[in-house]
Parts: structure tokens; C-alpha cells; sequence
């Protein structure tokens, strides 16, 4: 389902089309001359893509789609990342205030950052559903079906609805891009997302259903996005039998290279340092409590190397971030172009866990639990040395406390951790001040309010919401 190409079908293009007024030359010729008439490779005009090549560019693109909203392609438009902020995976040590107001909960509607993720999102869902179309219109082998091509098209879709319930407040409209006019969609909750992202992962479901290999490892990424939907909804026993039967060896990685986008999870924190591990204590001096918090950096975990970033000898703690103020708190975790999973068995095994916990199975939550980290499979660049057992916590709070921690380690900065906050919340009992980061913002004031991206102002042009509505329903988890 990798992807690092997209296949480019020209198209011809009348200067006068480009804007260039091309009357009253000298010599006479008129605009309808061919040699004013230019054809551009890069361009796709909409007639173009009605053809098998066509629908082979608008596949491809798609795919591409999803890596740019999942691992990212070298910008910040990864909300795997961005919402790391918001959670407490990341702090910012950059000089964008787009960044400072969502590491300190206080996201705005006009955040271009935010625009520009709520927009990928919607670009991956508009290229899928052009992609299943012209799929079916113009099969690869004229009478076979495109079952695989088409599954996966549905899988992507399903992604990115699932990620836009993850990440953005009650208010997300999922309007259809695919014709000539904009098909404006209404504000929906999100659990309404969440449903329509499962009816998606089902359609690809339905789809998938061959033994080869290819149709065998989209099948599990959209269980596995299923389920993920499902817990959503609080749906967590039911979403931990969905993928119990996926190994925990599966993987769906994309991947990048430097001829067509960096890895953003190395690009943006450890190449331009704008991003620093996130931590129990902030500020340079380290005495700003923030409450909640994982100390991903301090505690030193082995699925998570992080160090300061030194210089001199002997070392000193002097290297600072883009913003040059901030000590810079970095991981390898991740290189320019590691193949990075959008979905994996260790994803599997902690939907699965969380579901037998969630039904009073505490054995066999912990028993999982205790697998991996007795034979910890390889994240992105690091083979994790094998960690001591765990022992249930007495309470049933403790007890869920540990497996988010812990699979906060699993899954640290792959898009899970701001979702699982808000469920929560929304599913668990927790109250926002005893979940999400609180206390002093090491930058100056307080943790805001937020527990979600807010639906951005550009939606206002939606004619459903309208430029006197609020873009989010409400900013409840």
C-alpha cells in the first residue's frame, strides 16, 4: 500500500486559461494559434482522469494521501505530530504560535497549522472516493474486478474519518469533493464520524476478502481501524475480539525518501528541532510541574531513547532548539526515512488488551501486556531490550492508568495518545483536569481548556455553517 510516486497525466492548457491575455501582437496572430497553445505535464485537469491511467494516477494519489496524514511528508502537516502537542507527547520549541497555542491548550479557530491538517484529511477522503469510482469504471483488467485497489481506497477513507474524530471537536462536516460543485456535508458529532468511519473500514472489509498476501495486509489495517473506531464509541470488549486473530508481528508501514518527503517525525523535532520530548517538568531548569503528563523523557524507557542534545567536552547541555532559548529534547527513534506502521500487530494487541481489561479480564490483559515486553518487537529504528514484568495494580483505576501508560510507550507519537485522553473522559470517568497536561505553561501563563483540535474557521464557508456559526458544536472530549 506504500507509495512514493504519483503517476502524472498531461493535459493541454490555453494560455489564455493561465490567465495571459495574448490579443494584439505585432504580427498579428491570434490567441487561437497553436503556437500560444502549451502543454503542461504536471497538470491533471478533470477530464484527464477518465481513463484506466487516470484512475491509476487518482489511486496512487491517494495513497499518497495517506502518508502525508499519518507519518507526514517532511512539513508539519502530520496531526500524528501536531496533536502530540495538544496531548503530552511533545512541547514546542519552535517560534510558531500556532505551535505555543496548542502545546498550551488554547488552540484557535484560525490556526493555519490546524487548517492545513483538517484540509489533508479531507483531500485523502475526496481522492479515495474519486480513486473507487474511476476504479470501477475502468478496471486495471478489463472484467476483473478491482477488489484489493478498491479495499484499500475504502481503507483509506476510513482512516482519515477515523482521524478527523480523533483529533477535531463535535462540529467535523464531511462534505464531497468528487463533482464539479462542492456537495456541502452538515456538522456532525463525533461519534457520528466514528460510525461513518466504520461503515468505510466495512465497505473495504467487504472487499477483501482473497488470501494473497496484498488483500491479506489491507484486510487487518482495516480491523484494526475498524476496532480503533469502535473503541471510539466505547465499543472496547467488542473492538478487542474484532483483532484478537492479527499477529503481533503484522505491519503496515508507509515509507519516504529524500526525492519525495521526509519522515516528519525526524524532520520537524530532531532535523529542525522545533518539536522537544514531552515531560513530566518543563523549563530549562526543570521545575515546572505539568501535571498528568507522562514523563516520556525523564523516564528513560527503552521504547522511547531520548536525550538532550550536547555539545563540548565535557558535554554540556548547551544545544538549543529552533526557537534558541529551549534545551533541545530529541529521539532516534526515527530516521529521515524510516518506514514507519500506520497500523500493527502491537496495535492489535493494545485494542485487544484494553478490551480485556475493559470486560475484568485482568489476567489476560496483563498476560499480553507481559508478552511484548518480554520479546519487544522493533520500533521504527530500535530493537527495545526485554523489560522486567509488570504486576497488577490493586484498583481498577491503577489498572487502567498502566495500560495507557504503557501503550502510550507502544505507540508514542503514531496518532493514538490524544485520542485515548479523550476517551478517557468521554468513556472511563476521568474529569479534563486530571487527564491532559495542567499547571504552569513553561512559555508564560496557564494550560488552557482544550481537549481537541477545533474544526477551523475556514469551514465557515461551508453554506450548512455559515459565517455566524461556531465551527464546533462544542470542545467536549
Amino acid at each position: 500500500m506504500t507509495n512514493t510516486s504519483i503517476l502524472k497525466v498531461g493535459g493541454r492548457r490555453a494560455v489564455a486559461a493561465l490567465g495571459l491575455t495574448v490579443a494584439g501582437f505585432a504580427w498579428g496572430c491570434d490567441s487561437t494559434d497553436t503556437i500560444l497553445q502549451a502543454v503542461d505535464p504536471d497538470l491533471i485537469n478533470p477530464p484527464d482522469t477518465r481513463s484506466a491511467e487516470g484512475a491509476q494516477a487518482i489511486y496512487f494519489g491517494a495513497l499518497n494521501r495517506l502518508r502525508q496524514i499519518t507519518g507526514g511528508t517532511g512539513g508539519e502537516g502530520s496531526v500524528w505530530l501536531f496533536a502530540g502537542l495538544l496531548a503530552d507527547e511533545w512541547s514546542t520549541s519552535s517560534t510558531f504560535v500556532q505551535n505555543d497555542e496548542t502545546d498550551q491548550r488554547m488552540v484557535q479557530y484560525n490556526n493555519g497549522t490546524v487548517t492545513g491538517m483538517y484540509r489533508d484529511l479531507a483531500r485523502a477522503r475526496t481522492s479515495s472516493n474519486q480513486a473507487i469510482a474511476l476504479l470501477a469504471e475502468f478496471p486495471r483488467v478489463p472484467g476483473t474486478p478491482e477488489n484489493l485497489r478498491t479495499g484499500e481506497m475504502y481503507f483509506v477513507r476510513g482512516w482519515a474519518e477515523m482521524q478527523l474524530a480523533d483529533n477535531f471537536c463535535n462540529g467535523v462536516a464531511l462534505s464531497d469533493g468528487t463533482g464539479e460543485e462542492i456537495v456541502y456535508g452538515p456538522q456532525r458529532t463525533v461519534a457520528e464520524v466514528y460510525t461513518i468511519a466504520i461503515a468505510s473500514f466495512d465497505s473495504a472489509l467487504a472487499l477483501l476478502v482473497a488470501t494473497d498476501t496484498g488483500t491479506v495486509r489491507a484486510n487487518r489495517s482495516a480491523t484494526i481501524g475498524k476496532a480503533r473506531s469502535m473503541a471510539g464509541l466505547g465499543q472496547i470488549a467488542a473492538a478487542g475480539l474484532l483483532v484478537a486473530g492479527i499477529p503481533t508481528t503484522y505491519i503496515h508501514n508507509v515509507t519516504f525518501a529524500t526525492t519525495s518527503g521526509d519522515l516528519t517525525l525526524w524532520a520537524q523535532p530532531l532535523s529542525s528541532r522545533r518539536y522537544t520530548i514531552g515531560d513530566s517538568v518543563e523549563g530549562n531548569s526543570r521545575t515546572l510541574l505539568v501535571r498528568n503528563a507522562i514523563p516520556f523523557f525523564s523516564k528513560q524507557d527503552p521504547r522511547l531513547p531520548a536525550t538532550y542534545t550536547v555539545t563540548g567536552n565535557p558535554p554540556r547541555d548547551t544545544v538549543k532548539s529552533q526557537d534558541g532559548l529551549t534545551f533541545s529534547r530529541t529521539t532516534t527513534l526515527w530516521g529521515r526515512t524510516t518506514p514507519t506502521p500506520v497500523a500493527s500487530g502491537v496495535d492489535a494487541r493494545m485494542i485487544e488488551a484494553e478490551g480485556l481489561l475493559f470486560s475484568g479480564n485482568v489476567a489476560g490483559w496483563l498476560a499480553i501486556h507481559n508478552a511484548l515486553r518480554a520479546a519487544p518487537p522493533r520500533l521504527g529504528t530500535i530493537q527495545p531490550a526485554v523489560m522486567p514484568a509488570l504486576v497488577a495494580p490493586p484498583t481498577a483505576a491503577e489498572q487502567v492508568d498502566l495500560h495507557f501508560r504503557e501503550k502510550a510507550f507502544w505507540t508514542f507519537s503514531r496518532g493514538q495518545r490524544l485520542p485515548d485522553l479523550r476517551r478517557l473522559v468521554r468513556q472511563y470517568g476521568r474529569t479534563p483536569a486530571n487527564t491532559f497536561p495542567e499547571g504552569v505553561f513553561y512559555r508564560g501563563g496557564n494550560y488552557g481548556p482544550d481537549m481537541n483540535l477545533p474544526v477551523p474557521q475556514a469551514e465557515q464557508n461551508n453554506t450548512l455553517i455559515g459565517p455566524n456559526t461556531s465551527t464546533c458544536i462544542d470542545r467536549n472530549a
